[in-house]
């Protein structure tokens, strides 16, 4: 039975008064990605559907609990429903993954910069994801598909805990086999059965096959992993202007209010989330920032 999270009334006149009013949005499909990952379709329940682009983030709000940002995990090339891939880790996380089809949310935003996939027009594009970070990646990757022809080689570089914690497999092989992606994934404890790598996949850098001096980088996922990924980019000759960055750091209201996402002279939902490397290595060598 699903459940209703909406005091709101569906239907009523969309007219939300200011930026931190949620919009109503009804769940039209949840998609078991892995044992505590879900993907859910949202579609507005009036109104016009959501525009976003890679890369933005919204606040997901659950009526008589709370919010949560979430980065936007579907195409932005297609419309569609609303797309959001959520790790069940805390209470409002878990009344999202438990919403089934029916339910009603709320959505704010969207929020932040977006992924800059056109500057890669021409060369080569890495992605490099840490966990539940393929998720935001995964606009970013679809609008380079998108438009394929216009980028030279396209490599995929996923980290995972576990085989069972590995996202989109389906989607990995597809993009592989028929659009022409190098995917390299890697997990940190492999079982028994598991025949493909293990380690961290910061060791997949140095080995990839990329032209550094014509390549930008699109890094996701805890940030300890994000910083040792573009060091190790870096390192490799990717400029660090055109390594792009995305900071999960802990977002409240979206439009820079609050403070709870400062990062000394950035907030990250609005001068982010995505922010390139050369803006960032100051403040990710200093510990606690």
């Amino acid at each position: 039975m699903s459940i209703v999270l909406d005091p709101l009334t569906p239907g009523a006149p969309h007219a939300p008064v200011d930026p931190m009013t949620p919009r109503p949005y009804r769940v039209t499909r949840s998609r078991q990605d892995t044992r505590d990952t879900l993907t859910l379709e949202l579609e507005p329940v009036d109104g016009p559907p959501l525009r976003y682009k890679a890369g933005q983030f919204t606040m997901l709000h659950v009526f008589g609990i709370g919010d949560v940002p979430m980065s936007i995990s579907g195409d932005p090339t297609r419309p569609g429903p609303l797309e959001h891939t959520i790790r069940d880790v805390g209470s409002v996380t878990h009344a999202l993954v438990s919403a089934g089809p029916g339910a009603i949310v709320g959505v704010r935003g969207p929020y932040g910069t977006a992924w800059d996939v056109g500057v890669g027009r021409g060369g080569d594009v890495v992605f490099v994801a840490g966990g539940i970070g393929l998720a935001p990646l995964r606009p970013a990757l679809m609008e380079v598909l998108a438009d394929r022809d216009a980028y030279n080689r396209v490599v995929l570089l996923y980290g995972a805990r576990t085989p069972e914690d590995i996202l989109f497999e389906d989607e990995l092989r597809v993009w592989a086999k028929d659009h022409g992606v190098a995917v390299e994934v890697t997990v940190d404890n492999g079982q028994h059965a598991w025949r493909g790598k293990v380690g961290l996949v910061t060791g997949l850098v140095p080995r990839a096959g990329f032209d550094p001096r014509n390549t930008i980088a699109l890094v996701c996922g805890p940030e300890i992993m994000m910083t040792y990924a573009a060091a190790a980019l870096s390192d490799r000759g990717v400029p660090d202007s055109q390594i792009q960055m995305s900071m999960e750091r802990n977002m409240k209201c979206g439009v820079g209010l609050c403070g709870h996402c400062q990062m000394r002279e950035h907030f990250i939902c609005v001068d982010g989330p995505i922010l390139t490397y050369d803006r960032l290595a100051p403040l990710m060598s200093v510990q606690e920032l």
